[in-house]
């Protein structure tokens, strides 16, 4: 039997954290580990707990969510894997979530997000896949219209094979292959592994390969980064998303 995956709840209303709390619990996959009330308090948490996911709120006093989760995964003492961050928000103030990707965030859900969808989330991010919403991500984009210099500030993408990819010098993907290609814009729908190896007629194991390919080529940390790069490279063409 598979264990439950172990989450941390950091939220500074303690209405949150219960009503995260309550509906957790309901669950045998997921296990609430602990609660944090801040950001020096969640990093603290994460370290001692351990945690397979954290559920981080961006504004908090103090510490923000974004420097924890900056802290969390870039100063993790501990051999092996590092938690992912899911990110839970509003939304009224997008620079956070923008912020917060950038430092290594899995994904992002609103704090209104149903039961059934945060614990789906939760499982996805655990398992090495990132939540992501491709109309908040273009919201994202679009208020963000220096994107991605901030994001990739540093990188330096890896020559292309010469197998034909499609691109050219002014194209952010011009580095991957036809086949990262069309893996790298599924990932910006927000497909699973599972449904991207479905689509494209390859393995699970063949996908999560490719995608740690593009990331590497791209110098990126996560697969929301890959689909935030992916849909900047896009016309915009929704204008009536919000």
């Amino acid at each position: 039997m598979t264990p439950p995956v172990r989450v941390l709840t950091v939220d500074d209303q303690e209405l949150v954290r219960t009503a995260l709390r309550v509906m957790l619990r309901r669950r045998t996959d997921v296990e609430v580990v602990g609660e944090a009330a801040d950001g020096a308090r969640a990093v603290e948490a994460a370290y001692e707990l351990r945690p397979d996911v954290v559920l981080m709120d961006v504004r908090m006093p103090g510490m923000t969510g974004v420097e924890a989760t900056a802290r969390i995964l870039k100063g993790w003492p501990h051999e092996g894997p590092r938690p992912r961050v899911l990110v839970l928000t509003t939304f009224d103030l997008d620079e956070y979530v923008h912020a917060a990707l950038r430092a290594g965030a899995s994904g992002f859900l609103l704090k209104n997000t149903t039961p059934e969808l945060l614990a789906e989330a939760i499982g996805v991010v655990a398992a090495g896949d990132a939540m992501l919403a491709p109309t908040v991500t273009r919201r994202l984009i679009r208020a963000f219209t220096d994107l991605p210099p901030p994001l990739l500030s540093g990188v330096r993408p890896r020559p292309s094979p010469a197998d034909g990819s499609p691109g050219g010098p002014g194209d952010p993907l011009a580095a991957l292959t036809r086949r990262e290609r069309d893996v790298a814009e599924l990932v910006a729908r927000g497909l699973p592994n599972a449904r991207i190896a479905g689509s494209l007629g390859l393995t699970e194991a063949g996908v999560k390969s490719t995608v740690n390919r593009i990331l590497t080529r791209l110098g990126l940390e996560n697969r929301v980064q890959i689909a935030i790069l992916v849909l900047a490279a896009e016309p915009d063409t929704e204008e009536g998303d919000g």
